[in-house]
């Protein structure tokens, strides 16, 4: 029976896996389909993101029964509270990579993204996968390391969105206020992306040490002699 219920855990986490791996995914092809103007490809995030909303309800409904059934206590309990918390984080993410997509559909056959600023929503959408790959590989190893490299990488996508609204408020700009508007929502995207791979990566962080992350930073403020 503890095999068995180890077994289970375990394959909680493959879930969890499965669906950062897959929404990662989702934003690079959403991304694609935006700045290409690519309907079929659109088309195909969209649907797809029901695999990820099915993957959720399947892990939620399996660690529900496993809490009903087992009754963890400690790390367990830990492990089955956070990994639920996790797939809404990695729900909300597949949601955002759909939202792109539906915008690229929305505009389709004309461009989302201006010219001037391919290169900096191209370089959004590379980054989110790369940070959701980074939250995968978290998963995996329980690096905390890594895990708390995430937030500084994070950084990063923060410095992107700026530049996206340096544009915004430039008095050069020149392509209306419907792109505005449309240029406005994607950086939001990426953004809250990034922030909910982020977010995977700090519930490892208590899973494993019981301690929230922000706890674990090192003081960033001037030493004191004596301290």
């Amino acid at each position: 029976m503890r095999d068995a219920y180890h077994e289970e855990l375990d394959s909680i986490g493959e879930g969890l896996v499965e669906m950062a791996r897959l929404v990662g995914s989702a934003i690079g092809r959403a991304t694609t389909a935006m700045l290409d103007s690519d309907l079929k490809l659109a088309e195909s995030v969209i649907a797809a993101d029901q695999k990820v909303d099915d993957l959720q309800h399947d892990l939620e409904a399996r660690a529900i029964a496993l809490l009903a059934r087992q009754q963890p206590v400690a790390t367990d309990l830990r492990i089955v509270v956070t990994s639920l918390r996790m797939s809404a984080d990695l729900e909300r993410s597949g949601d955002l990579a759909q939202h792109v997509a539906k915008l690229a559909r929305l505009r389709f056959p004309e461009s989302v993204v201006p010219n001037d600023l391919h290169a900096t929503i191209l370089e959004m959408g590379q980054l989110a996968q790369r940070l959701m790959a980074k939250a995968a590989e978290v998963i995996i190893t329980k690096d905390i390391d890594l895990a708390m490299q995430l937030e500084q990488d994070d950084d990063e996508m923060d410095q992107l969105h700026r530049t996206l609204f340096q544009h915004l408020m430039d008095d050069r700009w020149k392509h209306g206020i419907e792109t505005a508007v449309d240029v406005t929502l994607l950086g939001r995207y990426y953004e809250r992306f990034a922030d909910h791979a982020v977010s995977v990566a700090k519930r490892v962080v208590y899973l494993v040490t019981g301690e929230h992350a922000d706890e674990l930073q090192p003081p960033t403020g001037p030493e004191v002699a004596g301290a």
